[in-house]
């Protein structure tokens, strides 16, 4: 049933394309009715989406402006919290394989500036033995410059070619957190109950408040022990140093965390997160097996306690890299292959489709619900922008000469354009936000960059295509086929450029 599991996501997907072509060749007419609804519906969703993302943005803008510290301070005299606020140790995982300096810098620099007492934050640079001794010096170099930084500083080097493991993240992390717990937590016998782990790539740059907003957020949350507590994605260190292209996607990618933390029951995990060290102890720490470890963490925990397992949303942002490199094609090749690896998380499905049918006491409708959730975004993912912006032509172009006749042809693509022209409304609403967002601007920027910052969203259906479709497919395919067709952990590369794309 795994091996079918595995499968049915790109059957889904590939199936739905053939269809679309079959059916507008065989049936154009019922093929336009079937676009022309689906058209429809996506002008709906994008409506829907698109007041998602405002209520978010309001509330992440008015959490940024809230005295976290003193409200976390103000709890001592709650009687329903647990212990106080203070006695709350983070503890910091910053994987890192072959980052330059400069970017490692910028996130220690950042959890420098945190505004949070210093004796409860432990860092933990974790580095890669397949990365070399170039690795270990810059690891060297951060713990001569940022050591004081901490209560404590811990580097950690994860062994290349441990059986059973794809090298990668999710190994690495594990591998750093038994390391800080063999020398850290249990000699000083630290609660585990008060320990939150925050695993953040190693680009991630936090505001100063953050682990007050998690601290506050973890101390009244509902089931603070069966959590997992998601930050938003902000994709700008480097935003005015990459290509448009990139740029769009990096804010499609953060607009959509946006939009989930709004609708917090379909909220899963993405990249840099925080989590309880007992539910990491709990569930066995992040797959060593797997490559989307950030998402499957979460599926690691509903399994493990039976569907009582959440994901809480901080409504607080932290700050991550574009895909930028020194090229523009290069920059191109990287951000398909980030895409790729992202929709990879299609192997969440047979992981979690699998343990449903062995757990009995989670609930079937959680089951269902979470099913269908799953299928359906990775479906959508793959397919939906093909056949708004790449098949609705289709019944047209191979319907014959008889359905050409019709007034439904003549008819189809000015519907299907004004469908999408009022679509577009969702587009302008990312643009402003896109705006807002902009972090300090460089000594080149200029009044009319606004401009070019703005209309680059109407590169969105092209963006959708290739970097969305096409290696959510590839993704699916691979699973699909399995073998030497399965994709294995890829490192997005960090750079800093010198000049802007």
């Amino acid at each position: 049933m795994k091996r079918f599991y595995e499968i049915l996501p790109a059957a889904l997907s590939w199936l739905t394309i053939i269809l679309i072509v079959v059916v507008s060749w065989q049936l154009p007419v019922f093929a336009a009715i079937f676009i022309i609804l689906f058209d429809t519906y996506w002008l709906l969703k994008t409506l829907y989406l698109s007041l998602h993302l405002r209520a978010s943005f309001g509330e992440m803008r008015q959490v940024m402006k809230t005295d976290w510290r003193g409200k976390l301070a103000a709890l001592k005299n709650n009687p329903q919290i647990p212990f106080l606020p203070e006695d709350i140790c983070h503890l910091i995982i910053l994987p890192a394989y072959n980052e330059p300096y400069e970017i490692v810098s910028e996130t220690f620099e950042s959890l420098k500036k945190a505004d949070y007492p210093k004796e409860k934050l432990i860092a933990v640079l974790a580095l890669e033995e397949r990365a070399g001794e170039k690795a270990l010096e810059i690891g060297k170099k951060m713990e001569s410059e940022y050591a004081n930084d901490f209560f404590k500083f811990l580097i950690t080097v994860h062994p290349a070619n441990l059986p059973g493991e794809i090298p990668g993240k999710g190994s690495n992390e594990t591998w750093a957190l038994k390391e800080a717990k063999k020398q850290i937590i249990d000699p000083l016998k630290i609660d585990y109950e008060k320990v939150l782990v925050s695993v953040f790539d190693i680009d991630t740059q936090i505001y100063p408040d953050y682990f007050n907003r998690l601290a506050y957020v973890f101390l009244t949350a509902e089931n603070r022990w069966r959590s997992i507590y998601q930050p938003i994605p902000l994709f700008i260190n480097n935003v005015f140093q990459a290509p448009a292209l990139a740029r769009v996607v990096s804010f499609s990618s953060t607009f959509w965390q946006m939009m989930q933390q709004a609708r917090s029951e379909r909220l899963t995990t993405f990249s840099s997160q925080s989590i309880p060290l007992k539910v990491l102890l709990d569930i066995g720490y992040w797959k060593t097996d797997a490559v989307s470890e950030d998402s499957i963490i979460f599926w690691q925990g509903y399994l493990h306690y039976h569907g009582d397992f959440r994901v809480v949303p901080l409504n607080f942002p932290i700050k991550m890299d574009a895909n930028a490199a020194p090229t523009f094609w290069q920059s191109m090749k990287n951000l398909y292959k980030q895409q790729r690896r992202w929709g990879w998380g299609v192997e969440n499905i047979p992981y979690v489709l699998d343990g449903f049918s062995r757990d009995p006491l989670i609930p079937k409708n959680k089951k269902i619900y979470w099913t269908f959730n799953l299928i359906e975004g990775f479906h959508s993912w793959a397919t939906n922008a093909l056949i708004i912006f790449a098949l609705g032509w289709l019944p047209v172009a191979v319907g014959g000469s008889a359905f050409n006749r019709t007034l439904l042809s003549y008819s189809l693509p000015a519907i299907t354009h004004w469908l999408m022209a009022l679509s577009m409304l969702g587009i302008v609403s990312s643009a402003i936000i896109n705006l807002i967002l902009l972090p300090p601007k460089p000594s080149w920027f200029r009044w009319y960059h606004y401009f070019l910052y703005f209309f680059q969203w109407f590169l969105m259906p092209i963006t959708l295509i290739i970097f969305g479709s096409f290696p959510g497919l590839e993704s699916q395919t691979r699973l699909a086929l399995g073998g030497k067709f399965r994709l294995g952990f890829w490192a997005t590369p960090k750079t800093r450029n010198k000049n802007p794309a």
